[in-house]
């Protein structure tokens, strides 16, 4: 019959739908009913195809923290240190063009309340730290302060601070150079 899914295109049909009604409304706000009505099959068919809702939530928050850290890995590949930051920098900059893999990460932090939810999450923080450490061969200090910043970043893209003319949403876009890490490590937190 003309016109029907195969199996791995529904699957990923409903789980571009779901990314959109997760990253907007998070776990606990978001429907199931709704996703299965915009993919134009039934609620129970999602169940089947995802088990539970909490389910379908932690495979998209995972995908979209492996997006970035694969792409952050990449950027970093064949460079240490500081030239291995600034790629990652770059390219974490670059994918917070993808709102709703942002908002995914933000809802999934803002669900850490449920163990499941909250022991996900801290692999996928884990692995981030991971990549960005062991792709720079840097200290926890400089790896910490680069992650801050990038969580600045990933809330001011969530406000759409692109948006704002006032002086401290032109702070918050201000670009990170790498120099800046050349005086934070474990050596000077003292």
């Amino acid at each position: 019959m003309a016109g029907r899914m195969s199996g791995p295109e529904r699957r990923a049909q409903v789980l571009a739908i779901a990314a959109k009604e997760f990253a907007e409304h998070g776990l606990h706000g978001a429907s199931t009913e709704a996703i299965a009505k915009t993919a134009g099959i039934t609620q129970a068919y999602v169940f089947r195809m995802f088990g539970t809702k909490k389910a379908l939530f932690l495979e998209l928050v995972q995908a979209a923290f492996e997006r970035l850290s694969d792409a952050m890995r990449d950027a970093g590949d064949g460079k240490t240190g500081l030239d291995a930051l600034s790629a990652m920098g770059a390219q974490y900059y670059d994918l917070l063009a993808d709102r709703t893999g942002l908002l995914l990460q933000l809802q999934g932090f803002a669900a850490c309340g449920d163990p499941e939810v909250r022991d996900a999450v801290r692999s996928c923080f884990a692995r981030m730290w991971g990549t960005t450490e062991d792709g720079t061969g840097l200290d926890p200090v400089t790896v910490k302060t680069f992650l801050a910043f990038g969580m600045l970043l990933n809330t001011g893209a969530a406000m759409d601070v692109e948006q704002v003319g006032d002086a401290w949403a032109e702070g918050v876009r201000t670009r990170i150079q790498p120099g800046l890490f050349t005086h934070i490590t474990t050596e000077t937190n003292r």
